[in-house]
């Protein structure tokens, strides 16, 4: 399943690139479930997301490595894969896009392709995860406005 959110923001790409760090990541955690970082490199290629996601009656531990990020005047980009998942997926690929607008500020897009065990599953997880990525938007305006 792919899923693609966009979001406009008035700050430069040069300002929003510096401001993804950990603190925009912990500020981007949703509400449910509750996100533990417990590790944070970065986001340029060869770095390590670690998470620990808390379902109230269990962990599940979220593994993601950055296996490509590239840099241009127009667009600043970088790729998370999962490498150790939540049992409810399988397949994990997150390009984050920072696109130059050229009517001022930057265009964050989330692009998302995840799979779960079961084809079933895919299209009912799609709500729930269009959902926490669509929490994201009104964040990034706050901070990058």
């Amino acid at each position: 399943m792919k899923i693609t959110l966009r979001t406009k923001v008035s700050a430069s790409l040069s300002a929003v690139w510096q401001g993804f760090d950990e603190s925009l990541f912990e500020k981007l955690s949703p509400p449910f479930p509750p996100v533990k970082l417990a590790r944070f490199d970065g986001s340029n290629e060869g770095d390590v997301v670690s998470l620990e996601l808390n379902f109230i009656f269990f962990r599940q531990k979220w593994v993601s490595h950055i296996v490509e990020q590239r840099e241009t005047e127009q667009e600043i980009y970088f790729i998370d894969k999962g490498v150790k998942l939540p049992f409810f997926l399988s397949f994990w690929r997150h390009k984050h896009r920072l696109i130059r607008d050229p009517s001022g500020g930057t265009i964050i897009a989330d692009e998302i392709e995840y799979r779960t065990p079961f084809l079933l599953l895919d299209y009912l997880m799609y709500p729930v995860m269009w959902a926490q990525f669509a929490y994201r938007g009104p964040i990034y305006k706050k901070i990058f406005s």
